[in-house]
């Protein structure tokens, strides 16, 4: 199962979600937002469930729930503001940018809580059109107001 990157350029892409441990998955996903982050923050950004209809709530079925994962500190690093994920988490409102390259990943229940995962594949399909249709309209808005 894969996962979603989204830069701060808007540019998406997709990477097969990693195995191993904890530590292992960690360190793939720490490497992967960029940027020398060392810790990354599991954020449920409202918008992706209201308007993009995603499943907010982890399931048997692993993937089905998908959450956005960014760098914690991504504020306090030279970053550029991710307007994908800004949106998302809705910052017009309450003025708390998303700094820094975003993950798109999945989650499932394990027997000891709720772990990340790659994303369902059906549900990988529409997130993914979703997000490609997301960063068309952020670029013509870009154009014609810069």
């Amino acid at each position: 199962m894969n996962l979603i990157k989204i830069s701060t350029d808007l540019e998406l892409s997709v990477h097969e979600f990693p195995g191993g441990s904890h530590e292992e998955q960690n360190q793939f996903l720490q490497e992967l937002i960029g940027n020398n982050c060392s810790i990354y923050e599991h954020v449920m950004p409202d918008r992706l469930y209201t308007e993009l209809h995603m499943f907010d709530h982890p399931s048997k079925i692993p993937g089905q729930c998908v959450s956005m994962l960014i760098d914690e500190e991504g504020g306090l690093k030279e970053n550029k503001q991710n307007l994908i994920g800004s949106y998302l988490y809705r910052t017009e409102q309450h003025r708390c940018p998303i700094m820094g390259n975003i993950l798109f990943v999945g989650e499932k229940w394990s027997g000891y809580g709720i772990d990340f995962c790659g994303i369902d594949d059906r549900v990988f399909e529409l997130l993914e059109l979703e997000l490609k249709n997301l960063i068309f309209i952020m670029k013509e808005a870009k154009e014609v107001l810069y």
